[in-house]
C-alpha cells in the first residue's frame, strides 16, 4: 500500500489576530512545522502541504499551493488529494497544520486500520469524528469534489474511529491556544 501524507496549511487563519498562525514560534519550531515533523517520521510514500501565500519552508513535502483559499478547507483537500491521485497512491492520511500535539503513535494506528480503497478512518476525541484521517482510493473522486470550508466533516461520520487523548487532538486557532500551547513545548 502506498500512502501520501496530506498536510493541509492554507487556512485564512481569521480567527488568529496576530499574523500568520503557522508560522508563530511554539518551542523551537513555527506551529506549522510541529504536524509536519511527526508526519515525516512516519515511513510514508509522499509528503504533500497545500499551502496559502507565504514563504514558510515545508522541508521534506511537495508544496501545492492554493491560490483559492477563500473556498475554504474543501479546495485545500481538492488540491491534496489530486497530488497524491498523481503520485499513484491508494490512500491520503489527511492532517492539519495547526495540530501539533498528535502523535507518531496515533497516526501510525490510522494507517494500521487500511483494509483497502474503501477504507475511511477518523480520528475521535471520544465524542467528534475529526482529521487526521486516513481515506482509500476509493474516497478521492469525493474529496476532489467537496464544496465547503467544513472540508470532510460530512463524510467523516461514516468513518470508523481511532480514539485518541482530547489533548492530542487539539488544535491552535487563537493567540489564547498558542499561549496555553506553549506551556507543552517549552522554550
Amino acid at each position: 500500500m502506498k500512502v501520501a501524507a496530506v498536510l493541509l496549511a492554507a487556512g485564512r487563519s481569521d480567527r488568529f489576530t496576530d499574523g500568520d498562525k503557522l508560522a508563530a514560534l511554539l518551542g523551537d519550531l513555527p506551529l506549522g512545522l510541529h504536524a509536519a515533523r511527526t508526519l515525516t517520521s512516519l515511513p510514508l510514500d509522499r509528503h504533500i502541504v497545500v499551502t496559502g501565500s507565504g514563504g514558510m519552508a515545508w522541508p521534506d513535502f511537495t508544496v501545492v499551493p492554493n491560490d483559492r483559499r477563500d473556498a475554504g478547507m474543501a479546495k485545500s483537500i481538492a488540491l491534496g488529494v489530486s497530488a497524491a491521485r498523481r503520485a499513484d497512491i491508494d490512500a491520503v492520511l489527511i492532517a492539519l497544520a495547526d495540530m501539533p500535539f498528535v502523535s507518531v503513535a496515533h497516526l501510525e494506528r490510522l494507517v494500521a486500520r487500511y483494509r483497502g480503497p474503501d477504507t475511511m478512518v477518523a480520528s475521535s476525541d471520544g465524542i467528534f469524528r475529526m482529521p487526521p484521517a486516513l481515506f482509500g482510493a476509493t474516497w478521492f473522486d469525493t474529496l476532489e469534489t467537496l464544496s465547503n470550508d467544513r472540508g470532510a466533516r460530512a463524510i467523516l461520520e461514516q468513518a470508523e474511529i481511532v480514539l485518541a487523548n482530547p489533548a492530542e487532538l487539539q488544535d491552535v486557532d487563537r493567540v489564547a491556544d498558542l499561549e496555553a500551547a506553549k506551556g507543552r513545548f517549552p522554550e
